[in-house]
């Protein structure tokens, strides 16, 4: 029989993503397992999903950049042992470091386990480097693994694990069609886009997710005579408030005021990927896994993206046919154009399961309590 576990995760807030999204999958498949999941974190719009799948909830600041963070050390501490951890993981590099420095303040001979998830391509420096300080060190594809390979070669090669990202086939199903309710819903709210191609690009309102890109692409489209809407779905970067400005005022001066929608956040993705002619992926750095991408295609929608980091490893396992080379917007158009025209049907089959990623993640739980 299996020990019962008490596993923390640790993360700077639940307010969505693919790291947050992430953590509750594996806080569910722990209580599910018959485990004691907690998870740590400045809290956001998630915990109230994560307390009714059976998680505990604890609201710390530990999304702080800040020297005063390191004040939760000895408070964090004492909260290993009065909880009985077994497992800490941790998932960025404020709470890793917060982690680390209680954890190493502890007796070796009782203290939990160290595990650390590498959700990111991080820039390469001293403070970065926590995330490859666990006993095991998860890499999220092995685009990540490279990284840490060829960045910090200190590293143990034994100690690294790749457990790629996985969708949950129920939740993303093949050949996915909305509910009548919805569709109602979607074509009273956006009725412009009734009988025009769909083409959907998610992620944050971030520089670094090709926003521009994406109106310099609708804009040829829409020259060239074609009758097709984009989509930008995605919440603003509140810290940055200067690039939703932007990329507004490049929309209103390329005419496309009519032609593109800022969605902001959304929660019904699943249901926006399955009307969508095309999905896009035009991340203008390397991402470390690609879970949009992964997402549409586990509905059998098409994806083409910038086939670098993890979206290129996706993209190549899954649909090469979508492929783009970073930044060239005469192919990024072209290829645009052919798979309206005609996309190459999606593979139902893939390797990138959810239940896979949760019983390796839970295995080397079991692995560290063993040894």
């Amino acid at each position: 029989m299996v020990r019962k576990l008490t596993v923390l995760q640790m993360l700077p807030a639940l307010e969505g993503g693919g790291v947050e999204r992430g953590t509750l999958e594996v806080a569910k498949a722990l209580v599910d397992a018959g485990h004691r999941s907690l998870v740590m974190s400045a809290g956001g719009r998630m915990v109230e999903e994560l307390l009714a799948d059976g998680s505990e909830h604890f609201t710390w600041p530990v999304d702080r950049k800040s020297l005063w963070t390191l004040r939760l050390v000895p408070r964090l501490r004492r909260f290993l042992r009065e909880q009985q951890v077994d497992i800490i993981h941790v998932r960025s590099r404020v709470p890793a470091w917060v982690a680390w420095l209680a954890w190493r303040g502890m007796d070796p001979a009782t203290r939990p386990r160290f595990v650390t998830t590498v959700h990111g391509l991080y820039s390469v420096n001293a403070y970065s480097r926590i995330m490859t300080r666990g006993e095991r060190v998860i890499a999220v594809s092995q685009t990540v693994r490279d990284y840490i390979e060829q960045n910090y070669p200190a590293v143990d090669a034994k100690v690294i694990r790749v457990i790629p990202r996985g969708v949950d086939s129920a939740s993303f199903p093949y050949g996915y069609h909305p509910d009548d309710t919805w569709m109602a819903e979607w074509q009273s709210a956006f009725p412009r886009l009734e009988g025009r191609r769909l083409i959907t690009l998610p992620g944050r309102l971030t520089r670094l997710k090709g926003h521009h890109d994406f109106v310099t692409l609708i804009a040829e489209l829409v020259h060239g005579g074609m009758d097709v809407h984009g989509l930008a779905v995605g919440g603003e970067d509140p810290r940055r408030p200067a690039y939703a400005r932007e990329i507004r005022n490049r929309i209103v001066s390329e005419g496309l005021e009519g032609r593109i929608s800022l969605l902001g956040h959304r929660t019904d993705m699943r249901d926006i990927y399955a009307v969508s002619d095309l999905v896009l992926s035009l991340s203008t750095r390397p991402e470390s896994f690609g879970r949009t991408v992964l997402e549409a295609l586990s509905l059998g929608r098409p994806v083409a993206g910038y086939a670098h980091g993890g979206v290129g490893e996706v993209l190549a396992t899954m649909y090469p046919a979508g492929a783009v080379r970073l930044g060239d917007s005469v192919e990024l158009v072209q290829r645009v154009r052919e798979m309206l025209s005609h996309a190459p049907p999606v593979p139902r089959e893939h390797p990138y399961h959810l239940s896979v990623m949760l019983a390796s993640t839970l295995a080397i739980y079991e692995e560290l309590v063993s040894c």
